[in-house]
């Protein structure tokens, strides 16, 4: 894959700038290394990859939060369309970290806000964060929360934590990213079990609006559909028997259906 990603033009994270997409859509596929391998080579000529510290394929890492008894999780496996959900968002290699509340609303646009996490390690991550008005920092945290998320921040506690690496394609146009996660690895911290997807590689498409995207016909042409995957379900229903997961079930069976093609 490295191999295929050094053909790319490079773009740089400031050449991005201009690309935030916090107000968005997102279009989520699944597929694996293999076709991956196929898309990387087909959409070379129309799109730039991200490069930063001279990498193309950086490590991510993801602690989310939850109520004891999984509310956001449970909104989500119902099928509700105004959904919440709050991350940790960890860039590794650049040694950055944001707290994040990502809102869906009924008309299938995500928007995203989030604030510096200070004194985060994604390396050795600290599994005992609670969002009290501890200290003067807190207090900042507690006063973001309290206005963009709609659950007591003193009622959360690290659920699901999940690490993988992304690739990040921006158009020639400048309109849109696509992120491609693979080697995706979750461990929920609730029941302290570990789930490793091994060949699975998930695709985003993001925009705003519904502007004209040249991956989707290349997509098409390797038969790689639209299929919903969110980490933090999907991770959770994979590692946790105690979770209802009636609605979530097909989608895990597409999931290894895609697998073993």
């Amino acid at each position: 894959m490295q191999e295929i990603l050094n053909r790319y033009e490079p773009i740089t994270l400031e050449e991005m700038k201009d690309i935030r997409l916090m107000n968005r859509i997102d279009t989520k596929f699944v597929t694996t290394v293999p076709v991956l391998k196929r898309l990387l080579e087909l959409a070379r000529e129309d799109y730039f990859v991200q490069e930063t510290g001279g990498l193309r394929i950086s490590p991510y890492y993801t602690l989310y939060f939850d109520t004891a008894d999984c509310a956001m999780y449970n909104r989500h496996e119902a099928g509700h369309l105004v959904r919440q959900k709050l991350r940790i968002r960890s860039y590794v290699d650049a040694g950055l970290n944001f707290l994040e509340v990502k809102t869906k609303n009924n008309h299938g646009r995500t928007k995203k806000k989030r604030m510096t996490m200070e004194g985060f390690d994604a390396v050795n991550p600290d599994h005992t964060i609670r969002f009290e008005r501890q200290d003067e920092q807190y207090i900042i945290y507690d006063n973001f929360l309290r206005e963009h998320l709609h659950y007591d921040p003193a009622t959360l506690s690290e659920q699901l934590e999940n690490r993988f690496d992304r690739i990040t394609l921006v158009n020639k146009a400048k309109t849109e990213r696509l992120t491609i996660d693979s080697n995706l690895r979750f461990h929920n911290i609730a029941t302290d079990n570990f789930r490793f997807m091994g060949d699975i590689v998930i695709i985003e498409l993001k925009r705003d609006g519904l502007k004209p995207s040249p991956i989707l016909s290349k997509l098409l042409e390797l038969r790689i559909h639209p299929h919903g995957f969110s980490k933090y379900c999907i991770g959770s229903a994979l590692t946790n028997d105690d979770l209802r997961r009636n609605r979530i079930k097909p989608r895990l069976h597409s999931i290894e259906k895609i697998v073993n093609q």
